[in-house]
């Protein structure tokens, strides 16, 4: 049987005995693994529970299946609260644990993608690393709490799987190896949206001991008001009324995901499902009016990269050679996602960097406008907690299919995890294993101690709100103050809302 990356999984490895039972791990690479294993259970629109105990061995040699979604994500099932454990050892010393949680927003991904697979990172620093799935879109987020009886969670419950997972990660990773009291959860995107908002819900207090976030963070939560209005539209596009609301608990899934595709009366768009602030598993926005008091003793590392939004423009050929003259109608607010004049931002960038062309005008101002924004946000108020962050920014370039390069959204996510030759990288060769070499003993070293410092880097020193200090990672890497700060106080100007929220 071939695992990821094309390393044939060798069965007979280890029994380890769960508190639900017993399961054989499998050999991929240096590492043992365990895939595809229940942490929990739960009935369509309701909070999850611990999965029902099995006798005689449990089958985890392959991934379990993925939440339903749009797209092509492969497996798919409901029965979709289920993670993947890798380890060098289950014996011996407790280790470090890395709970990798996916991206895709709220609505799309899994766990089992090649470029997240936890055997190199596992070898490479003697530590245990997890991955999840949970319910995505309207099965994880469709707040139908005000609009009908026996929905009062429904707008969280894909946070509530998370949560559900962390505890299993508590009660079960000893016997894989791991120390439960070092859980670091890491996430990309959505998935690092997803920790900021783990880090304000009451229930998440205590299951994990470090935060990383790259290129994702959740200033704002979905107000509830929002939410019940989208909840209403995706019940009007499943051609139900609010006393019929009961009957999505029994609607075939192809039917609702095929509804969340109604357009969202609050973006445009299809649907938004995302935490919504609920005031019962969600009682206060992850990242405002500031950074949450439960979370403070966490060391938290906040990542970015300078050319997010290249994953998004980037591959159509519409949004290439662009003149000063056609650059203005790219910059709309669907993609800056804020009120401002393209006028205004062509004509600063081409006094403030008359270096770059139109193209790249485009990448820059949309990352800076849209996605590095809520990072800015999140680090300025740990600064101001007294709890900083380490924060990064990613200089080193990845190519795209296209042979376009750049530091672009998802860039990080093999460079972190020591995946740069799997499958969908676009950093393979000598330079990208270079560069995840720093990058992945950073984020071991965090995982093992709070502190991603390590003699492949220079000293990297928290961010205060007086140098705003950023370790950006490149094939030389530095320390620098305020990178792109001219950029950072040119946007800053104008008032900052969490897309969706």
């Amino acid at each position: 049987m071939l695992a990821a990356g094309g390393v044939r999984a060798q069965a007979d490895g280890p029994m380890v005995q769960t508190l639900y039972g017993r399961l054989r791990l499998s050999r991929e690479g240096q590492v043992w693994t365990g895939k595809g294993i229940p942490y929990g259970q739960a009935d369509r629109f309701r909070r999850p529970v611990p999965p029902g105990p099995w006798t005689g061995r449990l089958e985890v040699e392959r991934y379990g299946p993925a939440s339903p979604q749009r797209g092509n994500e492969p497996n798919q099932s409901e029965d979709c609260l289920r993670l993947n454990v890798w380890t060098p050892a289950t014996g011996g010393a407790a280790r470090p644990v890395i709970v990798y949680i996916h991206g895709g927003a709220y609505s799309t991904g899994s766990g089992s993608s090649p470029l997240t697979n936890g055997a190199r990172l596992a070898a490479r620093g003697d530590v245990a690393v997890v991955t999840v799935n949970h319910r995505l879109g309207p099965l994880g987020y469709a707040s139908l709490g005000r609009i009908a009886a026996g929905f009062e969670d429904s707008g969280n419950l894909g946070q509530l799987d998370l949560i559900l997972a962390l505890e299993w990660v508590r009660d079960n990773i000893a016997v894989f190896g791991g120390d439960p009291g070092c859980v670091t959860v890491v996430g990309q995107s959505g998935g690092g949206a997803k920790i900021a908002t783990l880090m304000a819900m009451p229930a998440a207090a205590g299951l994990f001991h470090r935060a990383a976030t790259m290129s994702g963070q959740q200033v704002t939560a979905s107000g509830p008001l929002n939410a019940t209005r989208r909840g209403e539209v995706w019940l009007e596009a499943l051609g139900l009324t609010a006393d019929r609301a009961e009957e999505v608990r029994t609607m075939p899934v192809a039917g609702l995901l095929e509804a969340a595709g109604a357009t969202d009366p609050i973006l445009g768009g299809s649907l938004y499902f995302g935490p919504v602030l609920d005031g019962r598993s969600l009682p206060r926005h992850p990242f405002w009016p500031d950074a949450p008091a439960q979370s403070a003793h966490v060391p938290m590392m906040i990542g970015n990269c300078r050319e997010e939004t290249l994953a998004f423009l980037g591959d159509d050929p519409a949004n290439a050679g662009l003149t000063w003259e056609t650059l203005p109608t790219k910059l709309t607010p669907v993609q800056m996602r804020i009120d401002i004049a393209p006028e205004a931002v062509v004509n600063w960038y081409r006094r403030a960097h008359p270096t770059l062309t139109p193209d790249e005008v485009l990448i820059r101002a949309t990352t800076a406008a849209r996605s590095w924004r809520a990072a800015v946000i999140e680090a300025e108020v740990r600064a101001a907690q007294g709890a900083p962050a380490f924060v990064y920014q990613l200089d080193f370039p990845s190519r795209r299919a296209n042979g376009r390069t750049g530091a672009y959204h998802t860039s990080d996510i093999p460079l972190m995890l020591d995946n740069v030759e799997a499958e969908g990288s676009g950093s393979a060769g000598p330079d990208g294993q270079a560069m995840a070499d720093r990058m992945a003993d950073a984020l071991i070293a965090f995982a093992r101690t709070g502190d991603p410092n390590h003699p492949g880097l220079p000293r990297w020193t928290p961010y205060s709100l007086e140098r705003r200090e950023t370790m950006v990672l490149d094939r030389t890497s530095r320390m620098e103050d305020d990178p792109r700060g001219e950029e950072r106080r040119f946007f800053g100007r104008i008032p900052y809302i969490q897309p969706g929220t």
